[in-house]
């Protein structure tokens, strides 16, 4: 089985990497060796490995650069993932790509679902929207997985950026008014990989169980931490920054659990694993 991972230098990839199966053959391309954003090089690329499976591990998700850098995050997140769908049905390829919880507005109460109504507030939750309409508009041998904060091996994210300011800080200010739940990569490349046993297409929703603020996850990073740091609930008023973020974008894995009969760990189950992963 030929496997072709983009964005080979992010924590997804890494996660991924992990977990492939033995006797896959696969090439984990960075930025350097695949280019999502040249359509040709993605189709020469994709041609001459031949791929049975495309999974789309590349995006720009710093999501207030992207409101500064808004012709890379379209080059990236939108045209980058029409070029491998289109490459994919060309080559009779299964695409395997990630969106966001950002696609939501976030003003709701309850859980979205796929099939839930999108209204991006950010350059960025509208980037990976029309990315997502590119790939279902090229192809139909498609799985599709929208995900929500994620931290893991290597990269930055949310649980490294807390430890490194819980270290040198006695008091934290963290945003108590957005909903959301945190996702580890070993999980989510785990959960993914069942799908694609499966030949799963459409979308599906999958995060670790349960939900939390920011300011409570950043509790139990410091908790699980040993740190003596003192977290303080803010509102998102109180820490303004140039994307606008879904207030309440927490994702129903239902149609996951259904489909797979299991269901990714609580995320503070998932927490404590990493924690002590590192």
């Amino acid at each position: 089985m030929k496997v072709l991972i983009s964005g080979a230098g992010g924590m997804l990839a890494r996660a991924f990497l992990n977990k492939i199966p033995t006797g896959w053959e696969v090439w984990a391309a960075g930025k350097n060796e695949l280019d999502i954003t040249n359509e040709q090089e993605v189709r020469n690329a994709v041609g001459k490995f031949s791929p049975k499976i495309i999974l789309n591990c590349a995006a720009f998700t710093r999501v207030d650069e992207c409101e500064e850098k808004r012709d890379f995050a379209f080059a990236v997140n939108c045209r980058g993932a029409g070029y491998l769908a289109e490459a994919a049905h060309q080559w009779g390829a299964y695409l395997v790509h990630f969106s966001t919880d950002y696609i939501f507005d976030g003003t709701g109460q309850t859980p979205y679902y796929e099939d839930s109504p999108a209204n991006p507030l950010s350059v960025y939750g509208v980037s990976k929207w029309e990315g997502e309409c590119l790939v279902r508009k090229y192809l139909q041998n498609y799985l599709l997985i929208r995900t929500q904060w994620l931290y893991g091996q290597g990269g930055n994210h949310f649980v490294k950026t807390i430890l490194k300011l819980a270290e040198k800080q006695s008091v934290l200010k963290v945003v108590d008014d957005q909903i959301g739940s945190p996702t580890w990569t070993e999980d989510l490349s785990e959960a993914t990989l069942r799908l694609i046993e499966k030949r799963a297409t459409g979308e599906y929703h999958l995060v670790n169980e349960g939900h939390c603020s920011w300011y409570q996850f950043s509790t139990r990073i410091v908790e699980e931490a040993g740190l003596s740091t003192k977290v303080i609930p803010c509102s998102t008023k109180e820490f303004p920054r140039p994307a606008r973020r879904p207030a309440y974008s927490v994702l129903s894995t239902n149609k996951a659990k259904s489909e797979l009969g299991w269901e990714l760990p609580n995320w503070e189950t998932a927490l404590k694993r990493f924690m002590r992963a590192v």
